[in-house]
């Protein structure tokens, strides 16, 4: 608590990535309309940048305060802080939350290491002590071969309140963990339920096909599809542009993937734009109003198809190959060892107008469907804090 009312921290949510910013605004938008009353704080993660203290101060977060190394906490010396101090900056510690509320997207498993879990294993205990709600909202997890990394999950599992899986395969991997326990469930992403913000500034007349660009198919992928992946995306870009569908480059996340529009443009024309924006919910209205979507950012084609916007995806985890299943669209995933012809005919089929209306309607029956399992998972989420 602070000042008497509930205090509620968002917790990995970021604004250089696009898709982290996404979820960001998704879930303090809704806990802002049933919880108006409360407070809610977000770590400045000062170490990776990606949540600024302005960015932060202009959604009315609260800091938090925490010294923390190599995943452990060093909680006794936060109470140097007087709470007079803390209450005249704004200043919150762990002790103060009620309520933890983890967007993390992909953190957790093998693929990106053990720090991860290591850090949330060693924040739950904290929590625990303190009678702080834990809930983990739809994301990626897993897989966990790794003993270590499969001991903690379990562990992470075993003391947070409710923890979503955002895929079927994150579901499963979640449930070789600990296959008795009732807290595991499965949602969509969070972002599908938010509305994009219109930007008078985009023109739809000179840019109409969406490209966007993902670094981590260069440094989370193979050296074979590292080599090819770049002229890939040029060959999609030099096919839509010479057939006249105006393509351009959406940048999703920082420098590296506006680095790679840079040489996809300069490779194909000039005159392919590259849109950079700041505001997340703008990005999402970009590409609803594109004509379709190719995407190697898993929240650029979450935008794109939630939107009955039709996609196709290059992939670098299970998280793609899940969100197109889940769409009824799996052959929507772009396997880079295509060659030109048969690249060229998977794209064709977003520019053929009768068969791009049956994916639109499509992806508008499966829209409504995942919506209604999104608005059931918010039922069971506030069920369990108002209980709080």
């Amino acid at each position: 608590m602070l000042n008497g009312k509930k205090l509620i921290e968002i917790r990995k949510g970021g604004f250089v990535n696009k898709g982290a910013e996404l979820m960001l605004h998704s879930v303090l938008n809704k806990l802002k309309s049933e919880f108006p009353d409360a407070q809610y704080v977000m770590n400045p993660t000062t170490f990776s940048g990606s949540a600024p203290y302005l960015k932060r101060a202009c959604l009315g977060f609260y800091q938090k305060v925490h010294l923390y190394k190599f995943g452990i906490q060093f909680g006794k010396f936060e109470f140097l802080i007087p709470l007079k101090i803390r209450e005249m900056f704004g200043i919150v510690l762990n002790k103060d939350i009620d309520i933890v509320i983890d967007i993390s997207g992909f953190s957790y498993g093998d693929q990106l290491g053990k720090y991860n879990t290591l850090e949330l294993v060693n924040s739950l205990k904290k929590w625990k002590k303190n009678g702080t709600k834990v809930i983990l909202m739809p994301q990626a997890f897993g897989p966990f071969e790794s003993p270590k990394i499969k001991k903690k999950m379990r562990f992470v599992i075993e003391n947070v309140d409710l923890i979503y899986a955002r895929d079927q395969s994150s579901f499963d991997y979640l449930k070789s963990v600990c296959h008795k326990c009732l807290n595991i469930k499965k949602a969509p992403d969070i972002s599908i339920l938010t509305e994009g913000k219109v930007s008078d500034d985009f023109n739809i007349l000179s840019n109409q096909f969406c490209i966007i660009p993902n670094a981590r198919m260069i440094d989370k992928t193979d050296p074979k599809v590292r080599k090819v992946y770049l002229p890939f995306l040029i060959s999609i870009a030099k096919y839509l542009y010479n057939k006249g569908h105006k393509p351009f480059i959406l940048v999703h996340e920082g420098p590296k993937d506006l680095l790679l529009a840079r040489k996809i443009r300069d490779s194909v024309s000039e005159h392919v734009k590259i849109i950079i924006e700041s505001d997340a919910l703008i990005i999402k209205a970009i590409i609803g109003k594109s004509s379709a979507l190719i995407s190697s950012r898993f929240h650029g084609v979450v935008s794109g198809l939630s939107q009955g916007v039709p996609a196709l995806a290059t992939s670098w985890s299970h998280k793609y190959q899940m969100l197109f299943e889940d769409y009824g669209f799996s052959e929507g995933i772009l396997d880079l060892n295509l060659s030109e012809n048969e690249l060229f005919k998977k794209v064709d089929i977003l520019l053929d107008e009768s068969k791009k209306q049956k994916i639109v309607k499509l992806l508008n029956s499966k829209n409504e469907i995942l919506k209604k399992e999104s608005n059931k998972m918010w039922e069971e989420i506030l069920h369990d804090l108002k209980d709080n």
